[in-house]
């Protein structure tokens, strides 16, 4: 959903915004069509921070429950996209501080090119790739992670980066940035 092309990007949301209305309006077949356009993208969004499946289904269906409960007075200001994930932000942000723990950072591997040396040896440096990533995204602060994640993962453009998690456009620019310079430092034996 989040690859489209701008047209297709475009219908995806007026069906969405379409959806909430009739949410708004009590029907149960819209909120189940919702829940199957953005259960995955949105599961995808708490796992890079909480590493834990079940964590993220949790935390997913409390973000539907919020857009259910908000569905009567919902007025598109922005794509759904951005109003969906600045609710998932918000838990995000919530369910760390009740943990009393930072939160884990984000990141796209698709950013990096790994060194795969062999056929025989690729399985194995995979999988220490991945381990080097997920412990890299750790250890950048939550808003470098949330940032990166929005604009790699759900390709939403900087504006609606700033609208989802209540910033500048500059200052969005700027977390994307650094996040991709310590990623880099982080994992520089791996990238050619």
């Amino acid at each position: 959903m989040d690859n489209l092309p701008n047209d297709s990007r475009d219908e995806a949301d007026e069906t969405d915004v379409r959806l909430m209305r009739l949410i708004g309006d009590g029907d149960q077949q819209a909120l189940r069509m919702l829940i199957s356009r953005w259960q995955g993208p949105i599961i995808n969004f708490f796992y890079r921070s909480v590493h834990s499946i079940q964590t993220s289904e949790d935390l997913a269906q409390v973000v539907f429950i919020r857009l259910y409960r908000s569905a009567a007075k919902y007025e598109p200001q922005a794509r759904f996209s951005t109003y969906i994930f600045h609710i998932a932000r918000n838990i995000l942000i919530n369910e760390h501080r009740r943990r009393h723990r930072k939160p884990a950072e984000l990141y796209d591997p698709t950013d990096f090119t790994p060194d795969l040396r062999t056929d025989d040896d690729s399985q194995r440096n995979c999988a220490e790739i991945e381990e080097a990533f997920s412990l890299a995204i750790e250890t950048l602060p939550e808003n470098y992670r949330t940032a990166i994640l929005l604009h790699k993962q759900q390709d939403l453009s900087y504006e609606e980066i700033a609208k989802a998690m209540d910033t500048t456009i500059p200052l969005v620019k700027t977390w994307i940035f650094r996040a991709r310079q310590k990623l880099r430092e982080s994992l520089k034996e791996y990238v050619k």
